[in-house]
């Protein structure tokens, strides 16, 4: 598959470049500033930040070009337009806010606990460069638990991507973490998705959960 990556340059983007390859995918590398065209690829990914992914992934549609969106920041706004947009060219579009195996597990654990433990809050802990507060994640994870869940961001040099979701209940303590050490983490849910994408319906498909 001939797949042009957007944030090439980016965290995210620089450890999968090589994952891509590996695969057997052609990857046309884009970074801030490079001038990229999405006509002849077969897919787009972008990994880049909350202020460009939008103009990158209605760009791709345009174009005709399926796209695969893992920037976080996105907002049902957004999400709408790239359903509306992916219909009318009959292309698909994939959204998840988190890429690793063990983050979508993570969720599917806190909806099962939240319909026994309904009081709980959410704790993300991201690397201060994450322009984002709180994090697509814990967005996700808080609208699958029942009440207005609180969450609390941390941002601090050192971190990758880390939550744990705590249920209270009477003299007891639940809690459901996942920790992400190295952005590798991502590379086999994307490739999942770049698997996935041709047989998807046209328009917006949202979650990694869809597709295990």
């Amino acid at each position: 598959m001939k797949v042009l990556l957007l944030g090439a340059g980016g965290k995210v983007g620089s450890a999968l470049a090589p994952r891509l390859a590996a695969a057997g995918h052609e990857v046309t590398p884009a970074g801030r500033g490079d001038a990229w065209d999405p006509t002849g690829h077969d897919a787009a990914v972008d990994f880049t930040v909350p202020a460009a992914v939008r103009g990158n992934v209605e760009r791709c549609l345009e174009a005709n070009v399926p796209a695969v969106a893992g920037t976080t920041g996105l907002g049902p706004a957004d999400l709408a337009a790239f359903d509306e947009l992916a219909r009318l060219r009959g292309v698909p579009c994939f959204v998840a806010p988190n890429f690793a195996l063990g983050a979508v597990l993570m969720l599917r654990f806190a909806a099962e606990a939240g319909r026994f433990l309904p009081r709980a809050e959410i704790v993300e802990l991201h690397n201060e460069t994450k322009l984002d507060a709180p994090s697509g994640t814990a967005r996700a994870t808080a609208d699958l638990l029942p009440g207005d869940v609180p969450i609390h961001s941390v941002r601090l040099p050192g971190l990758v991507a880390h939550q744990e979701v705590l249920f209270g209940g009477e003299g007891q303590l639940l809690t459901i973490r996942h920790d992400t050490f190295s952005r590798e983490a991502f590379a086999p849910g994307v490739m999942l998705a770049l698997e996935r994408l041709p047989s998807l319906p046209p328009g917006l498909t949202v979650g990694l959960d869809s597709l295990l």
